[in-house]
């Protein structure tokens, strides 16, 4: 038996990237998997991948950032699944400046994507939470569930021009922690992983002379430079950045059951660039 066999796992920011690797990793294990996507063509294409492995995928597209969105990603979920086992909040970009430069819109759009897009989708999933965890003791059951939040080493020590982006991610960790106070007691394993480097298309360093990527009508710029990249490598102990797929198998170690007594914890995953 899959170590997530039959388990509800709602990963936003899943159509494409580090995402799509996590929806399709805690898949193979065997759970049934809430795809969201910005866009509705990246996050069906997440679903179908899912079916052709065997496994269940229900989609909700949209931006985390609406404030109606917690409220329908979980009853997509019910809808589709009848409970909640896994929340991983993934969703998000950066929109990078210094602060003399940065704008309010900025500021705010990057904090709402990172911060109050989690807080507005665990919000919705509390009474489902709790009434889970309820039934659970009233017969003897002992079951986890997790939350994992998404953080970055920006968060752990700062990066120049990205004062709201390395803001909000420290937020991440604040909210991680406060969270597994609030839901230990329904069994709920919450922590944080903090990436470093990955090679996705934020950060690709061939697409950085000019590329951006639209969200929300806004053409945001992707990439970095090639020899910041290279520098990343260098400095790097393995020598080279991490991929989508080894950034997904972090996040699984904290929804497996070998977590069930790990909570409130961040892990880096950085290649220990720090």
């Amino acid at each position: 038996m899959a170590k997530l066999d039959g388990k509800v796992a709602l990963v936003t920011g899943s159509g494409r990237g580090i995402g799509q690797q996590i929806a399709l990793k805690l898949a193979s294990e065997g759970a049934r998997i809430v795809i969201n996507d910005l866009d509705l063509d990246p996050a069906q294409e997440t679903a179908e991948l899912i079916r052709k492995l065997g496994g269940e995928a229900a989609v909700c597209h949209g931006n985390v950032s609406a404030p109606d969105f917690g409220d329908r990603y979980i009853k997509t979920a019910m809808d589709s699944f009848g409970g909640i086992d896994i929340i991983v909040n993934n969703a998000g970009y950066t929109w990078d400046d210094v602060v003399q430069k940065m704008t309010d819109e900025q500021w705010y759009a990057i904090l709402d994507c990172h911060m109050t897009a989690p807080f507005r989708i665990l919000r919705a999933a509390y009474p489902i939470i709790k009434a889970q965890a309820q039934a659970e003791a009233a017969v003897g059951q002992e079951v986890f569930r997790k939350v994992v939040n998404i953080s970055s080493v920006s968060a752990l020590k700062g990066n120049a021009g990205q004062m709201n982006y390395s803001g909000a991610k420290a937020g991440v960790l604040g909210m991680t922690r406060a969270l597994a106070r609030e839901w230990g007691r329904f069994k709920v394993n919450v922590n944080a992983v903090a990436f470093g480097f990955i090679e996705t298309r934020m950060t690709r360093a061939d697409a950085h002379a000019g590329a951006t990527v639209q969200i929300e009508g806004r053409d945001i710029r992707v990439g970095i430079n090639p020899d910041t990249a290279k520098m990343h490598a260098q400095r790097n102990p393995l020598g080279r950045a991490g991929t989508p797929e080894e950034a997904a198998n972090a996040v699984y170690l904290f929804c497996s059951p070998e977590s069930n007594y790990i909570t409130a914890q961040t892990i880096a995953v950085a290649g220990d660039l720090m």
